[in-house]
């Protein structure tokens, strides 16, 4: 498939038995690689806060931020779906609001799509959302934006509750659901109930989809990685070679040798 993928693209993909990659991206450079490797969905996650910023949760990253990254992501794509992740306090706070944000990612930063974290909860907010024609990424389970709520970064294993939120957040027009966080059991459970794609990231190999956070998958982080995540390569060793071989050969005089010189 290499025409522009859309939320019914998505849907087919599901309905034929084909699995969906997405992963996050947060700028131009990595968004064009994902973009070129053939990535189905690329969601700008207000991961971000940790994953570039440096904070330790997601709760600080601000909606000028969100676009602002959802900008650069969006002048890389050509197939790629981009969804814009709806950050903390953007859409909780009234309903006009949260419309009125989930506007900006499609307006001004050119997404085709938001996510909102959240279930039964946020259902009026989904409603209003694709009533206004914007379409919308639910995300139940692990919701990081609630951490403190939950007492931590914990596998969510209430199965009679994570199946309501699916399928009320699939009644309110979501057109897919992250699963995160969730039991490989209840997750297979879920995805079989949907008629929409289920996107998960530690919710086991029977959704329709997986997701990663890109420095994640990449190795780009020494720090603490969740039992989820699959290192696919080690780029933070691979610069950190680099950086040695440039310090040494600036301080012993070989860099810059004459094949870097004009003359």
């Amino acid at each position: 498939m290499n025409k522009k993928v859309t939320t019914s693209s998505l849907m087919k993909m599901k309905q034929e038995g084909k699995r969906i990659t997405a992963l996050t991206a947060y700028d131009y450079p990595f968004a064009a690689l994902v973009d070129r490797a053939g990535i189905d969905l690329i969601l700008v996650g207000d991961s971000v806060g940790m994953a570039v910023q440096g904070w330790d949760t997601t709760l600080p990253v601000t909606m000028d931020e969100m676009i602002y990254h959802t900008k650069l992501v969006t002048r890389a794509c050509k197939r790629s779906l981009v969804v814009g992740d709806m950050p903390f306090m953007s859409y909780q706070s009234g309903l006009d609001k949260a419309v009125e944000n989930a506007g900006r990612f499609l307006k001004e930063a050119g997404a085709t799509a938001v996510k909102l974290e959240g279930g039964a909860d946020v259902c009026p907010a989904i409603s209003a959302m694709a009533k206004a024609g914007i379409p919308v990424q639910a995300h139940i389970g692990l919701t990081p934006q609630s951490v403190h709520q939950m007492g931590g970064f914990k596998v969510q294993r209430d199965e009679e509750q994570l199946l309501k939120d699916a399928r009320d957040v699939q009644a309110a027009g979501a057109f897919s659901v992250v699963l995160e966080g969730i039991p490989a059991s209840i997750a297979q459970k879920i995805t079989q109930a949907l008629t929409i794609p289920t996107i998960g990231i530690g919710a086991g190999p029977s959704c329709d989809g997986q997701i990663l956070v890109l420095h994640d998958m990449l190795g780009m982080h020494d720090g603490f990685i969740p039992k989820f995540v699959k290192k696919y390569v080690d780029i933070s060793a691979l610069a950190n070679q680099g950086l040695a071989e440039y310090i040494k050969e600036v301080q012993d005089g070989s860099f810059p040798s004459q094949d870097h010189s004009y003359k």
